[in-house]
């Protein structure tokens, strides 16, 4: 997956990519080279979805306050 392709997918998308490749390699029907490229690829798309959760999940963790403010919300235990 190019770069250009991988900022353009979505988290699902690139999910579903991630878990196929995964059961392809778990098969072990996947001669080295290509199993090299494919990790390699899978790695990536990890990477991505990583990035993209971290994104979610720091737009998740703010509220919108009463002056239509974005603040960091905090969990008071």
């Amino acid at each position: 997956m190019k770069e250009e392709d991988r900022m353009e997918k979505s988290f699902e998308d690139a999910l579903k990519e991630l878990e196929v490749i995964v059961k392809e390699l778990e098969s072990g029907n996947v001669e080295l080279d290509l199993a090299i490229e494919k990790y390699t690829e899978a790695m990536k798309l990890a990477k991505y979805c990583s990035e993209k959760l971290n994104k979610a999940t720091e737009k998740v963790n703010k509220i919108l306050t009463e002056n239509k403010e974005l603040v960091d919300f905090k969990v008071e235990e």
